[in-house]
């Protein structure tokens, strides 16, 4: 997948698991199944031992209730193109 589709993918998994927040009893439930999908779907989009840790971390930040406010899979794009430096 190319860089600039893999970052509307990114904002638009972050813009589901912010959904939560919309019902927010009930919102909260849904991460139940929303936390080990989303831990799936980043190991997926990135891959390597950075793209596993950052599934580890969606899925704990997803799990834990009131804590999915970060932008993982966005935050977890500007690491890979942005921030990464290349190893030769």
């Amino acid at each position: 997948m190319k860089k600039y589709p893999k970052l509307l993918l990114s904002l638009i998994l972050d813009a589901i698991g912010y959904a939560s927040f919309v019902i927010p009893v009930i919102g909260e439930f849904s991460d139940v199944i929303w936390a080990p999908l989303s831990g799936y779907l980043m190991t997926r989009l990135y891959k390597g031992k950075s793209g596993k840790v950052a599934g580890v971390i969606t899925f704990i930040e997803e799990a834990l209730p009131f804590t999915d406010i970060a932008p993982t899979f966005t935050l977890m794009w500007l690491y890979t193109y942005v921030f990464k430096t290349k190893t030769k």
